[in-house]
């Protein structure tokens, strides 16, 4: 066994197609990257991020480290085994480079968590057709959409929320499993409500199905790492426009990040272990994508963001996710909603706070980035169940340690928390706490409780 050396990307450009290797052990398939993606990509895929960067100034500065430069384009961004269709714009970042969607229909009605949608004129619709149906901003900071997405928060709402209506706010990609008349029948319920007070519109858009990439161990060379937000490229896949595709049983090492996904939805991702001593950007990134399962994944790295829900990610799982170091759950602003976080184990180290004797062990469990434009942290109803915290060191076994959540994030449920500690929970805007120093014996994992809740329905 020796490993197959890359120095280009590898481009998945078609539906109804496989990229399998032989395994990600010792006598797999292993594909080795000498080289960043800085030095490799040719492509002008990434040339409006660049713009994007220094309109907005985004750079990283760290005085202390003596660190003051541009973020990088690949520190969220493609990777060396590339799933999408060439020229597609799998991100919006730059208004001038918008064009007008491809509407098929404005929804009429449609009620929120229901799987039927009434729309204006159906004649362009047919059974199993893909369809994204998109709620925007109509009415700038007072419309309707914003109170679905936060409530009735108070709190201060960037202004990418609103400041655009001609762009979608939150995007929802199903199949259509039935036409009748005017009435769809969707492949998932509802994120939103669909009404004249809070309009959505049904949009056309291409999308490569049945993709799978299984049985692979990815590596890279073990480079200096510059830093947050300056990552050279080390990335190992990129899932863009894919539905109903898949990753499992792949291993990646000294990765920047791991997978990133973008304008997808129906992903699987099992298996996934990513390892090294490098830090890293991300581990499993969802965003801008709806439905992704991420289940039995194995964070072995040190990783900034090691579980991650990020921009306009919706309805994503990570389940019975095991992180190894700097152990946390990452929210990043951005409109990301109804995420949940499912029978996941943490292993951390927990910091004092305050005078020695009064002082109190502390751990920021969830946490988050983004832009302020894009604050707050998260909306309603993302779900942290039966969180399991390994506490590894600094904490005397008597001593309670206070799990700490997002002071912007809004409607978060805390369901089932304990570990090796006695732990408390701080989580300023959650919706509901409950089951501190508790396991959930009853429904480990809410995931495949429910599962198991409707295949039986699907059985009567």
């Amino acid at each position: 066994h020796r490993p197959q050396t890359m120095t280009e990307v590898l481009r998945i450009e078609r539906s109804d197609f496989v990229f399998e290797g032989a395994g990600h052990d010792d006598q797999g398939t292993t594909l080795y990257f000498p080289r960043p993606l800085r030095l490799v990509d040719e492509t002008q895929t990434l040339k409006e991020l660049r713009e994007y960067i220094r309109k907005e100034n985004k750079r990283q500065v760290e005085k202390d480290r003596n660190i003051d430069y541009w973020f990088s384009e690949y520190s969220w961004s493609e990777g060396f085994i590339r799933v999408g269709i060439p020229g597609v714009r799998y991100a919006e970042y730059l208004p001038e480079y918008d064009t007008p969607p491809d509407i098929v229909t404005a929804g009429v009605s449609g009620s929120k968590w229901t799987r039927h949608l009434e729309v204006a004129d159906a004649s362009g619709i047919t059974p199993g057709q893909i369809i994204q149906i998109q709620w925007y901003a109509d009415k700038g900071r007072d419309s309707a959409i914003l109170r679905s997405l936060y409530g009735n928060t108070t709190r201060t709402l960037g202004q990418r929320h609103y400041d655009n209506p001609a762009r979608a706010l939150i995007s929802q990609t199903t199949r259509v499993v039935s036409v009748k008349g005017r009435r769809l029948e969707l492949g998932d319920p509802l994120l939103h409500a669909v009404s004249a007070a809070q309009p959505a519109r049904l949009v056309r858009k291409a999308f490569l199905t049945d993709v799978g990439i299984q049985g692979l161990r990815i590596e890279f060379p073990d480079a200096p790492a510059f830093g947050h937000h300056l990552e050279e490229g080390y990335n190992a896949i990129a899932l863009n426009e894919m539905f109903d595709g898949w990753v499992r049983d792949v291993t990646i090492h000294n990765a920047d990040s791991g997978i990133l996904t973008y304008d997808s939805a129906s992903l699987t991702l099992s298996g996934i272990a990513t390892t090294g001593a490098r830090e890293a950007h991300y581990s499993v990134h969802v965003g801008n994508a709806h439905n992704v399962l991420v289940k039995d994944v194995l964070v072995a790295n040190p990783v900034v963001h090691p579980l991650s829900v990020n921009t306009q990610a919706t309805r994503a799982v990570y389940s019975r996710a095991v992180v190894l170091t700097r152990g946390l759950i990452d929210q990043h602003a951005g409109a990301n909603h109804e995420n949940l976080f499912d029978a996941v184990r943490l292993h951390i180290r927990p910091k004092k706070e305050g005078g020695q004797g009064s002082g109190m062990w502390v751990h920021d469990t969830w946490a988050g980035g983004g832009a302020p434009y894009w604050q707050p942290n998260h909306g309603l109803h993302n779900t942290t169940w039966n969180l399991e915290v390994v506490i590894e060191g600094g904490a005397p076994w008597d001593a309670e340690v206070t799990l700490r959540g997002l002071k912007q994030g809004i409607g978060e449920n805390v369901i089932g928390v304990y570990g090796n500690r006695r732990l408390s929970v701080i989580y300023p805007d959650a919706a509901r706490i409950e089951g501190v120093n508790v396991c959930i014996d009853a429904a480990p994992s809410l995931y495949d409780h429910q599962l198991a809740q409707r295949q039986a329905l699907r059985k009567r």
